[in-house]
């Protein structure tokens, strides 16, 4: 198994309300990671992480806005463990990101929405290829709407050709049986477009 040596935070944005600022240090806590907070003097902070065993120190600044916290930026991180941490929040607290995993020989880009992973691609080099991609679900219900309305469509031409067919069968006169013909072959090759 390739062994990673390290996760790069490229773009992360976390919005984070009073109690979940307060859930967020908590979870660093929880961990015995240990962590330093500073707040300053407009009310942002910043909490500086450290793990024991590797050394490793990341800051994240959390600034004040009128709904709570948001923390933008980017981090490198070589300890398992605080890369760990930073995933279990992303996810937790609904977190945007895009976060390399760093491999010797590739990387493995993971691309999160709403602190769920969206999109997962292996990059070798100059060499790209999607791995996984959540698919839209929203799209996916509007084309399954779509294809019901082409079917409500069809029901409705067959209803008005069978109407036209038994006006045409009815009627003697030639120019209104024209006319009729006219009708029929432009809901017919609706009804083909439909169908194709």
């Amino acid at each position: 198994m390739a062994q990673r040596l390290a996760t790069e935070y490229v773009k992360t944005c976390l919005k984070l309300s009073e109690a979940e600022m307060t859930d967020f240090i908590r979870l660093f806590e929880g961990y015995k990671a240990s962590m330093q907070v500073m707040v300053m003097d407009n009310g942002s902070q910043n909490l500086v992480l450290h793990d024991d065993a590797s050394g490793e120190d990341i800051v994240l600044t959390f600034e004040r806005t009128t709904e709570g916290y948001v923390c933008l930026g980017s981090c490198k991180l070589c300890s398992p463990k605080l890369a760990n941490l930073m995933r279990k929040a992303v996810s937790r607290f609904k977190g945007d990101a895009i976060v390399n995993r760093v491999y010797s020989h590739f990387t493995m880009i993971y691309h999160y929405e709403q602190g769920s992973v969206v999109k997962i691609v292996e990059a070798k080099g100059k060499i790209s290829r999607v791995v996984y991609e959540r698919k839209d679900s929203m799209a996916e219900l509007e084309r399954i709407y779509q294809n019901r309305a082409a079917e409500n469509e069809i029901d409705s031409l067959y209803v008005q050709i069978n109407q036209l067919l038994d006006l045409r069968n009815a009627t003697p006169e030639q120019e209104i049986r024209v006319h009729i013909d006219q009708k029929l072959k432009k809901l017919t090759h609706r009804l083909f477009v439909l169908e194709a």
